[in-house]
């Protein structure tokens, strides 16, 4: 039966590699049932549900990639995407949580509708290499400070919008000990150092009397709070078409870096360099969001993570289908996930956006036209609380360098539309 789904004998590969592989990718990525469910909570959900939803969408998500891509890329809700949700859409633009739903379920059918005429080729190649490592940058830094938030590292200030918190206090402390402790993790080669991370600093927690213990197995919590409660209708105004825009183009670009990076590392591109079965992988991701969408979670993408599962040997669909068995399981584990305290997921949050501020490294930094419109992205990100701004910004700063430089000819047609769009936006907002 697996040889006859996963042509296995072909991939040069067999069961048990597979599983191993699979649950190597899942340790890397299994931070995300404590991390997605605590964030969500902070815009009204209800955490039990969230919790539900994460896991769920998570193993839909790897279940389609398995069975219908054929590949060993594993899904779950984004990181950046859930911090975009909450800090932006609902605690700042003021939308209910269902209306960001609704905006999330939106996104995900013009993905599926991108993906299945091959418009989604056209987006990408007209987005400039220095926005799309900016934009993933920017949201870095976004969780980076969200992170020093949170463990109240960095608070409020009068006199200068933030600066240095308590940072001897126990929260502060143990966010920084989680932090250490990933690195030192990963620099040992040890599997799941995220995950760990998380368990040990919640532990420390218990010990100290910072965490109230509340269990480690039960069935999973109901749910009914968030199921179907989307907003579809809400998330139709004309003031969430920017947060749409935000949701769909992040996934795009995140889900495209994601497979070609995990597709390489697997040595899974054919001759000329393309992933076959793309549409098949994309669908798998579109298919994921909406379904996460109507279960009460934000948009589900495709996890780097994915590459330590390739690199135990992981080659088909089984990897990712061996993924989704545990994501199953792990919804029997809620009264642990609700344990976790905001400052045990600091540490990962920063460490998340330390990941994704790498791709800095790629920019032409002696070239200002690429220069200037990347640190507005970087800066402005952050400093906003808004990656929809923050996008905008970096588009309408691409487009006017060229103009005042003269340098028309560089700015694809894509650019020149996006960036009247959100001159439009900022205009009449």
């Amino acid at each position: 039966m697996f040889e006859k789904l996963f042509k296995l004998s072909q991939h040069n590969t067999n069961v048990k590699q597979e599983v191993i592989a699979g649950f190597t990718t899942f340790l890397t990525m299994a931070y995300i049932i404590f991390v997605n469910p605590s964030m969500l909570a902070m815009t009204g959900m209800d955490q039990g549900a969230v919790f539900v939803a994460t896991c769920l969408a998570a193993a839909i998500g790897c279940l389609i990639m398995g069975l219908y891509a054929n590949y060993p890329i594993a899904l779950a809700p984004g990181m950046g995407l859930n911090a975009f949700f909450t800090f932006t859409v609902v605690m700042e633009l003021g939308y209910s949580w269902n209306v960001a739903l609704g905006g999330v379920f939106i996104s995900g059918v013009i993905f599926t509708a991108l993906s299945a005429f091959k418009v989604r080729e056209w987006i990408i190649n007209s987005i400039p290499h220095a926005l799309r490592f900016g934009i993933a940058a920017g949201i870095g830094l976004f969780l980076a400070l969200i992170a020093l938030k949170s463990a109240g590292i960095i608070v409020a200030s009068d006199a200068t919008l933030v600066t240095l918190g308590s940072v001897t206090d126990f929260e502060p402390l143990m966010a920084i000990l989680g932090l250490f402790l990933i690195v030192g993790l990963i620099s040992l080669n040890i599997n799941g150092a995220v995950m760990i991370s998380i368990l040990v600093i919640t532990v420390l927690g218990l010990v100290f009397g910072s965490v109230e213990y509340a269990g480690i197995v039960t069935m999973p919590p109901s749910l009914a709070p968030t199921f179907m409660e989307l907003d579809v209708a809400g998330a139709l105004e004309v003031g969430m078409l920017s947060v749409i825009f935000a949701f769909l183009f992040v996934d795009l670009f995140d889900t495209s870096g994601t497979l070609i990076a995990v597709a390489q590392r697997g040595k899974l591109l054919d001759k000329d360099g393309n992933l076959p079965r793309l549409k098949k992988a994309l669908f798998a991701d579109s298919g994921a969001t909406i379904a996460g969408s109507l279960l009460g979670t934000s948009t589900t993408t495709s996890y780097v993570e994915s590459t330590a599962g390739v690199s135990a040997g992981g080659r088909t669909g089984l990897t990712a289908v061996t993924v989704a068995v545990l994501f199953l399981l792990a919804l029997f584990f809620s009264p642990l996930a609700s344990m976790v305290p905001a400052y045990a997921t600091a540490g990962p949050l920063f460490f998340v956006g330390v990941l994704m501020v790498a791709g800095l490294v790629n920019v032409q930094w002696d070239d200002l036209m690429d220069a200037v419109p990347v640190t507005v992205i970087v800066v402005t990100m952050p400093l906003t609380f808004s990656i929809a701004d923050g996008i905008a910004f970096g588009f309408i700063s691409y487009a006017a360098v060229r103009v005042f430089s003269g340098r028309f000819s560089e700015i694809s047609p894509a650019v020149w539309f996006l960036s009247a769009l959100f001159i439009a936006k900022f205009a009449f907002a």
